[in-house]
């Protein structure tokens, strides 16, 4: 049977002060009243029943995401002590899903992601899960048709088509974030694909490379699923690295029996990972996007949040290309170009009060 697994951790610091330790961006209402992680549970219920949805995320967040996802069974709900990347995470999640149901192919999503529009995102889905179903061998991710030079994301080197219909392909390289220089050399070439980090694959493939690339977190899941009740003794010993950097790009190299497939989505794909990219996707350019009790007069291209719950005004006058968030107890003023340097902010932050982190 197929089966879907969102992963949902991380605390996502790059939308701080929006984002906090007991709200991770994932859970933040921000897309019409729902939550990133409600937008991909939609998606993923275009695929597959809920009791077939896996959600993998912190524990200290289980409460608010069980609020929030309530057709999700509560022993699909895989709870991290510890944020151990995202191979622990996956392995975690496969083993489980391999123990209830031994010849399962599944799709691994991400709760950051904003698709539209739905029809594309369900029909590259299914494509892939066939891929994985009909290739034993095959680890297929989703590419992005990129729109731009990108240096933000990943990207996969993609080569010839696998199937009749032209609509898989073989993955020759993987590529990690490049200069700008390099994301216009792949833009041109026409053969280079944003790596979207969403999976499919059966779980006894994934876990066989696993195995062979990282034994001891292989050995650490299968023990985890049979003895669940050690999950603070074992969890916190997994190896904490990625599953790119793990499992796909060595696999790419031919260092194992398996091999990287791709399927190429074509929709309007946004990864939220910080400011830019939410106010991309709300819309600012030349107009600004206002949220919440805010005046503005001359600005342009500003991002101006105000989710205050004092009835606080928020007003802004002549400003350009900036980020305005305005919270109860924190004040965020930051040059759009500057938004990578918030995750220090946040570390300066913390030192002043944890409760502002």
């Amino acid at each position: 049977m197929e089966h879907v697994v969102i992963m949902a951790g991380g605390s996502g610091t790059r939308l701080w002060p929006l984002s906090r330790q007991g709200m991770p961006k994932q859970l933040l209402k921000l897309i019409d009243g729902e939550s990133l992680l409600q937008l991909a549970l939609k998606r993923a219920l275009t695929l597959v029943d809920a009791d077939r949805v896996y959600i993998c995320a912190g524990r200290a967040h289980m409460s608010t995401i069980a609020e929030q996802v309530v057709e999700v069974p509560a022993s699909n709900l895989l709870a991290e002590p510890v944020g151990r990347d995202s191979l622990a995470a996956v392995s975690w999640s496969m083993a489980t899903i391999a123990a209830r149901d031994e010849d399962s192919v599944v799709a691994v999503l991400s709760a950051d992601h904003v698709i539209e529009p739905e029809q594309a995102f369900t029909q590259t889905l299914r494509r892939a899960l066939t891929a994985a179903k009909v290739d034993r061998q095959g680890l297929v991710t989703c590419g992005i048709i990129p729109t731009s030079a990108h240096t933000g994301y990943g990207y996969l080197h993609v080569g010839e088509p696998v199937n009749e219909a032209g609509t898989v392909f073989r993955v020759l390289r993987f590529a990690e974030k490049p200069t700008r220089k390099v994301a216009q050399t792949y833009l041109d070439e026409g053969d280079w694909w944003w790596n979207s980090g969403m999976f499919c694959f059966r779980p006894a493939t994934f876990l066989d490379q696993v195995a062979h690339f990282q034994p001891t977190v292989a050995d650490g899941v299968a023990r985890l699923v049979e003895h669940p009740e050690l999950i603070d003794e074992i969890y916190p010993t997994l190896t904490k690295i990625s599953v790119d950097y793990a499992i796909m790009e060595p696999v790419s190299q031919g260092l194992s029996d398996a091999h990287i497939l791709t399927v190429g989505l074509q929709a309007d794909w946004t990864d939220i990972g910080g400011f830019p990219a939410l106010a991309r996707f709300l819309g600012v350019g030349p107009a600004n996007h206002d949220e919440g009790l805010v005046v503005d007069m001359d600005c342009g291209g500003a991002l101006l949040m105000n989710r205050q719950t004092n009835g606080r005004l928020l007003a802004a006058c002549g400003v350009k290309d900036l980020i305005v968030v305005e919270d109860d107890d924190v004040t965020l003023v930051c040059a759009m170009d500057d938004a990578e340097k918030i995750k220090k902010l946040v570390e300066m932050a913390r030192r002043a009060g944890q409760q502002y982190a």
